[in-house]
């Protein structure tokens, strides 16, 4: 924690300084005010948009409400809203407004204590959700208010876990690891034929949850690979809690284990854009990097006749980020095959939104399970 970035203001006319917190990698503002109860949404709105943090040292609820405000504030439409021109424009619009949004409401700020106490009135004790984000903290820091509700999300999620009815057993996602919200991809994976059930590889793992189904279908042995710390960690508990610590295997690698595998599966990330902050590693894939690197070395870690399995999103073409020819051109550049493709339309709530601004290639949208052979001579 001694690495972190310090934040400073001034209180009561003299200055002051604390650790800054910030899981987005977002720096520490550089205007700081104090704010309590008696500041309106207006002039909080305001300070916001002007690049000028508030401390609050008012009641936690009031805190809370006055967020909610503000978020209300930010979702006026303009009057003159830019028509994107293209798919691809209305991502880039999309995400250039997600990222306007993170900044200005991140802008309401909140002490805590060394132990991760909140030295508000009324406010709730989030010792645990912050220890489980962010380790044991040894002085007192400065975070967003915004941050906190996700790590409050996330405790949430860790502790009910999430259904999954393709495995028939809740996962329990750990705060900054993709959480299986979207079973449609599960489905596939739960239906597909088994090319074998002696040995599999699960690239990425995550949470352990595709590792899972692949146990509970009936593979004898799995190695789930992940270089992700909190997803090794997250897929440890999960497969230790669903009783299946001894066909499963966690291992820390950038993609491939070593050895070979008649069933070698892998679900990257969707998009080829780049994260604006280290917890969209899950769903952002720089120049499609995880996608290539699976594939190219796909062939040296599949057993003669066996099969790759890649899943994937077509959400990218639909957006102009990568046509279909470039995806089928890597398939074959690294000696693979298509021996077959299951398609599943998606069924979470956005794909209906029809005021979502990328609505069009959610609409359009399938999920697909690509079964990928060596390229017969």
């Amino acid at each position: 924690m001694s690495d972190l970035p310090t934040i400073g203001w001034t209180e009561a006319g003299a200055p002051r300084r604390a650790l800054w917190r910030s899981e987005s990698g977002q720096a520490p503002p550089q205007r700081v005010v104090v704010a309590d109860d008696t500041i309106s949404a207006d002039a909080a709105w305001r300070l916001a948009c002007e690049g000028t943090a508030l401390l609050w040292r008012g009641d936690f609820h009031n805190a809370r409400q006055l967020l909610q405000a503000m978020a209300r504030r930010q979702a006026r439409k303009p009057r003159k809203a830019k028509v994107p021109a293209s798919p691809r424009e209305a991502f880039n619009l999309h995400r250039l407004a997600q990222a306007q949004r993170a900044r200005t409401l991140g802008m309401l700020l909140l002490p805590f204590d060394a132990d991760c106490t909140i030295p508000l009135r009324r406010a709730p004790d989030v010792r645990a959700a912050c220890t489980e984000a962010w380790g044991e903290a040894r002085a007192p820091f400065v975070a967003s208010l915004r941050e906190l509700l996700g790590l409050i999300g996330a405790h949430e999620w860790r502790r009910k876990g999430v259904p999954v009815p393709a495995l028939g057993a809740h996962i329990h996602p750990h705060y900054g690891v993709f959480s299986p919200v979207r079973g449609e991809y599960l489905d596939l994976v739960a239906a597909a034929p088994l090319p074998a059930t002696t040995l599999a590889f699960d690239i990425g793992t995550g949470t352990g949850v595709l590792a899972a189904l692949l146990a509970r279908r009936g593979v004898r042995h799995i190695v789930a690979t992940d270089q992700d710390a909190r997803a090794l960690a997250c897929a440890r508990e999960n497969i230790e809690r669903l009783g299946l610590g001894a066909q499963v295997d966690i291992v820390q690698a950038d993609l491939f284990p070593q050895g070979r595998a008649p069933l070698v599966v892998c679900n990257p990330p969707w998009l080829p854009a780049r994260p604006s902050s280290p917890l969209e590693h899950a769903v952002y894939d720089p120049d499609s990097r995880m996608l290539r690197g699976f594939l190219q070395g796909l062939a040296a870690h599949l057993e003669p006749g066996g099969e790759g399995w890649l899943i994937l999103s077509d959400l990218a073409e639909h957006l102009g980020l990568r046509p279909r020819e470039q995806l089928l051109g890597w398939i074959a550049d690294a000696g693979l095959e298509v021996h077959g493709r299951d398609d599943i339309r998606p069924r979470h709530p956005k794909a209906g939104d029809a005021d979502d601004p990328l609505h069009a290639a959610r609409a359009a949208e399938l999920t697909s399970l690509w079964r990928l052979g060596v390229r017969r001579p």
